[in-house]
């Protein structure tokens, strides 16, 4: 067996060995992962969501299997990503805080699959912005926008003629903002998520917000007919999202509509069509699973393992923990959390519970996202729960405990209750435990703003970077 030598003992095999799931005889099959950008599960038909219907996630959904319970490790576009494509949690790989990237030497999972014999492709936003090369995709485009990809696959499908298996990634921007300035989704008809202020504007928002969905739900039946063409029958199709939607007490925050996302993965003849799990996975996990698929050793050293033995129906759960992390965004969210889920239990430790929490949303009221806080802050100053949610937005106790049976949305904060105080001492020294095990030193990278200094809550930048 022929191995190359990589850093943290991450000895690629290129020697195929079948996966668990298929028969020695099978040829390795396709792989398509198809990505959104800023999507929480909860507003899908799929995941109880009544805004809007998704045909073609359902579609995939019905020949496929649904997991309720997968997470990203970090919510925010960069970290999350590259936490996927290496398998290694933020800490580990260097990317923590927004519009970062791993540090040199971190081994790249795409390059297993390389070694393999697959070729691979990345259309669109798959890496974070221009990172796409750094990961060894031997074909990669960067536009993001849902024209842009279409005629990239589309012209890159109808040229190729590989006789290797091809693994896909796709990735489109939404429904990242900006959002469109015209929806076909009725402000006024919808459902607003329980810890959002209705206001006029938010609800204009959302629909805007809902119609980047429905778009990229039009896209998704559009890729599965391109490679039912042009692809083989056996064929690993993957849908996902990098991290919830980009509104309060979702993005950037380790609450579940900032890390809890969907994810379907089809096989025809492997997964059983219409199946669903409730088996706690991490976007770590997917391309170890990936590879473990694709019939080769998953590298040792990884925080990500496969769950390729819940898909195959071996087993039925995969992770008892599942550990999340946010270390802000730039200038716009200087804030440090981490968090410890159970299945039952979430805590989330807020590190640093005297920085104020601001983020892109309230900081630059833009028309084409987050202008509704505007209304927010003004109702705040008449109305009790406005003011309510909106100290929620800016200020978090260091810690949050939510019992996740009882409480699902994460509404009432149960920490320091005496009859969970147990259960919180248990959570916080394994969370302890396991950011110690991570090397993360808990990091600020830029200096902060206050909780107790509203007045200099304005927006700053920095210098632009070179990469």
């Amino acid at each position: 067996m022929t191995r190359v030598n990589l850093p943290l003992t991450l000895a690629v095999p290129m020697l195929v060995a079948m996966a668990a799931w298929s028969s020695a005889d099978q040829q390795q099959p396709d792989i398509v992962v198809y990505l959104a950008d800023d999507l929480s599960a909860r507003d899908l038909s799929l995941y109880g969501g009544t805004n809007i219907p998704t045909p073609a996630i359902d579609a995939l959904a019905d020949e496929g299997m649904t997991f309720d319970r997968a997470f990203v490790a970090s919510p925010s576009c960069a970290p999350s990503r590259a936490a996927f494509l290496t398998g290694l949690m933020p800490a580990r790989n260097g990317a923590e805080e927004n519009h970062s990237y791993p540090r040199e030497g971190t081994p790249r999972l795409p390059a297993v699959l390389n070694q393999l014999g697959y070729e691979t492709a990345a259309f669109g936003k798959v890496a974070h912005l221009k990172s796409a090369k750094d990961y060894q995709f031997q074909t990669f485009d960067l536009r993001q926008d849902i024209p842009d990809v279409r005629t990239a696959v589309q012209d890159f499908l109808k040229k190729r003629n590989d006789p290797r298996p091809l693994a896909l990634f796709v990735g489109v921007s939404n429904p990242h903002v900006p959002w469109p300035s015209e929806s076909s989704v009725d402000p006024q008809g919808m459902n607003l998520p329980p810890k959002l202020l209705d206001t006029p504007q938010t609800r204009v928002q959302r629909s805007r917000y809902l119609q980047e969905v429905k778009d990229l739900d039009a896209y998704l039946d559009e890729l599965r007919l391109l490679t039912r063409e042009h692809l083989s029958d056996d064929t690993v199709f993957v849908f996902s999202s990098d991290h919830g939607a980009q509104f309060p007490f979702g993005k950037w925050t380790l609450y579940d509509e900032g890390t809890r996302v969907p994810l379907i993965v089809a096989r025809p003849g492997v997964i059983e069509p219409g199946s669903r799990t409730d088996a706690m996975v991490s976007w770590i996990d997917i391309l170890p699973t990936l590879i473990d698929v694709a019939g080769g050793n998953v590298p040792d050293g990884l925080d990500g393992r496969s769950f390729s033995a819940v898909l195959g129906g071996q087993q039925a759960a995969h992770r008892n923990r599942i550990f999340t992390t946010h270390s802000g965004d730039r200038l716009m969210n200087v804030y440090l959390s981490r968090a410890i889920r159970t299945d039952r239990y979430k805590l989330i430790w807020n590190v640093h519970p005297e920085f104020a929490f601001t983020t892109h949303i309230d900081l630059l009221l833009r028309e084409t996202s987050g202008d509704y806080f505007k209304q927010w802050t003004e109702r705040a100053n008449t109305d009790a729960r406005a003011a309510d949610v909106v100290a929620k937005h800016h200020g978090r106790p260091e810690y949050e405990l939510y019992d996740l049976q009882t409480d699902p949305l994460e509404q009432t904060n149960i920490a320091g209750n005496e009859d969970v105080a147990a259960i919180q001492d248990r959570l916080r020294n394994e969370l302890n435990s396991w950011v110690q095990s991570q090397g993360d030193e808990l990091t600020v990278f830029h200096e902060p703003l206050m909780l107790d200094a509203p007045e200099t809550w304005e927006p700053r930048k920095l210098p632009r970077q070179k990469r």
